[in-house]
C-alpha cells in the first residue's frame, strides 16, 4: 500500500462504469485511485463486483479477458478489510445491501465512499459520516482533496 495513500471505498456501480467506458466521471475517479489513493474491498464488496461483472449483460462491452484482469488487478491492489461484527450488525441505509460499502469504509477508516447510488447518497447530509465523505463521482473530482499526490 501506498504510504499515506487516501483510502477510498468505490461503488460497484462506478468501478464498472469506468470499466465501460473510460472517459467520463467514474473513470477519472478510478484512475485517480490507482495513481494516488488505495481502494478498500471487504469480501463482500469484492463479490458484488465480480457477480455483477460476470453478468451477459456486459459480454458484448467487455471481454472476459478484460474482466479477468480487472478483478485480478484490483484484488491485488487493494486493501482488504474484515468488518468487524459490532460494524456490521449496524443498519445505516434504506436499502440493506448497501450497508456492506459503508461498513467497509468504516472499518478501513476510509476518507472516500464514491458511489451513485441514492440510497448512500441520502446519507451525504451526515457527512462526513463518521470521518467518511460520500460523494459522488463528479463531486469527489470536484474536491481539492480528493486523492492529490
Amino acid at each position: 500500500m501506498k504510504a499515506e495513500a487516501t483510502r477510498v471505498v468505490v461503488d460497484i456501480n462506478v468501478w464498472i462504469s469506468a470499466a465501460l467506458s473510460r472517459s467520463g466521471a467514474p473513470a477519472q475517479v478510478v484512475q485517480r485511485v490507482l495513481a494516488y489513493g488505495v481502494p478498500v474491498f471487504t469480501v463482500a464488496t469484492f463479490n458484488e463486483l465480480q457477480t455483477r461483472l460476470w453478468r451477459p449483460k456486459f459480454d458484448r462491452y467487455l471481454s472476459m479477458d478484460v474482466r479477468k484482469s480487472l478483478l485480478h488487478d484490483l484484488n491485488a491492489l487493494a486493501l482488504w478489510v474484515t468488518v468487524p461484527e459490532a460494524f456490521s450488525a449496524i443498519a445505516y441505509s434504506r436499502d440493506p445491501d448497501d450497508d456492506k460499502f459503508l461498513h467497509a469504509a468504516l472499518a478501513s477508516q476510509a476518507r472516500w465512499l464514491v458511489t451513485a447510488d441514492q440510497d448512500l447518497l441520502c446519507l451525504a447530509p451526515l457527512a462526513p459520516f463518521a470521518g467518511v465523505s460520500i460523494s459522488t463521482p463528479a463531486l469527489a473530482l470536484a474536491h481539492t482533496g480528493f486523492c492529490t499526490t
